[in-house]
């Protein structure tokens, strides 16, 4: 089961470096289809500035949760794990609610199935 775990933690850690990559780099067309925004406001430098900062959060989520299957163990590895998933539940809620329904489903649905079967293993 641990195996199962963690490796679908480290496919939600890649999920997020993929979406910093697509806020950092990818084109404007290519934010604007993804994120539902008009192609016109992403082309605007602001716009770019914001994804871009949104794109370090994203990636730097990647990388702390690749780094705490590393680098901890036993229960500090599982809380640290759990609370990150949570996190990113709560923010895909958060932006299928004023963004795009189908944020949860991308980004927030296999963080919850991965929390689930972590609480459900850990407790």
């Amino acid at each position: 089961m641990t195996i199962l775990i963690t490796s679908l933690t480290i496919l939600v850690a890649v999920e997020h470096l993929g979406i910093m990559a697509l806020e950092i780099w990818g084109s404007p067309a290519q934010q604007s289809k993804a994120f539902g925004m008009p192609l016109s406001f992403v082309q605007q430098r602001p716009a770019q500035t914001a994804l871009a900062n949104q794109g370090i959060y994203n990636g730097m989520l990647g990388v702390v949760i690749l780094a705490s299957q590393w680098l901890l163990t036993g229960t500090a590895q599982h809380l640290t794990t759990a609370l990150l998933l949570l996190y990113i539940v709560v923010v895909a809620l958060f932006g299928s609610l004023t963004v795009k329904r189908t944020i949860f489903w991308l980004q927030g649905f296999p963080a919850l199935f991965t929390l689930l079967l972590l609480l459900g293993w850990w407790l």
